[in-house]
């Protein structure tokens, strides 16, 4: 995983907590903490984050993930700003992952292994998104997704259809203004 998602979670962790709590998961973690954006790092220091986060919020894994992608995505965009902003919307820019934010973070990080995405409108006005990905995270996909509407200022409900924690997850995403 590259060290700019270990960036923003560090930046959510601390921006949610405080500094210190992320240098407690570090220790409670046993791992250095020293991600730079363009390094890679083994994706099981996520999971010794989220292992060691889960005593310390109360949160079970699952919603440790996803409040963590929720609170990283700004810090995301905001380092990518013209990748996102130029989206009309969740639903937009969620159309725009495979076709230009991807790409663009290959051209910055050619080692990097982003998730594919397809996605189908469906009937009900919701998009369904298939997220397939070795690293089974599709709970912190929902999480940058959520995240995702709070920046277009949007409500975002995601429904799971199939396949929560495996290496393909199916999920309607839901959107509606905030009222």
């Amino acid at each position: 995983m590259k060290g700019i998602i270990y960036n923003a979670v560090e930046e959510a962790v601390t921006e949610l907590y405080s500094a210190d709590v992320w240098d407690d998961l570090l220790e409670a973690a046993e791992l250095e903490g020293h991600y730079t954006s363009l390094g890679s790092y083994d994706d099981s220091d996520l999971l010794a984050l989220v292992s060691a986060a889960c005593p310390m919020t109360g949160l079970e894994a699952g919603d440790l993930v996803k409040t963590l992608g929720r609170h990283s995505f700004p810090h995301l965009a905001n380092r990518y700003p013209e990748l996102v902003d130029s989206s009309q919307g969740t639903h937009d820019f969620l159309r725009r992952v495979n076709d230009i934010i991807h790409p663009e973070v290959l051209k910055l990080h050619p080692d990097a292994n982003p998730p594919k995405f397809e996605f189908e409108d469906r009937p009900d006005g919701a998009l369904r998104v298939t997220y397939q990905s070795e690293r089974k995270l599709g709970v912190l996909a929902e999480g940058l997704i959520l995240g995702a509407g709070d920046r277009f200022g949007e409500q975002v409900r995601i429904e799971t259809i199939e396949g929560a924690g495996e290496t393909v997850t199916v999920f309607d995403v839901h959107v509606s203004p905030v009222d």
